[in-house]
């Protein structure tokens, strides 16, 4: 991941309740417990929260699930406010090549 999308993601762990993926494309930073509660909710099962990870811990841990995602993939911030939920692009899809895309242009 580029220095400025690792940065990107580190300011938002920082601050962040947990992380999320649902071992696909959507990579998620929760960033208040309602976040992270409906996120259990919806059933995923690749959940860290700050009390298990540190800030460098879960962007590390995001490095990695974004590396090992389909070509879809993205990271978004996602908080609770009265007026609904604001999303917030940390790494948009197609934002970063994806290596298998690199590898079929060069053939």
């Amino acid at each position: 991941m580029d220095t400025q999308y690792a940065d990107k993601v580190r300011s938002f762990t920082e601050l962040a309740d947990s992380i999320a993926w649902d071992t696909c494309h959507k990579i998620y930073i929760l960033m208040d417990k309602q976040q992270t509660e409906q996120m259990k909710s919806y059933g995923y099962e690749k959940l860290h929260t700050s009390a298990e990870m540190d800030s460098k811990q879960m962007a590390e841990t995001i490095e990695q699930w974004f590396e090992d995602s389909c070509s879809l993939r993205f990271i978004s911030a996602v908080a609770s406010h009265s007026d609904g939920d604001k999303f917030s692009d940390v790494v948009g899809q197609f934002d970063i090549e994806f290596e298998d895309d690199e590898e079929e242009e060069d053939d």
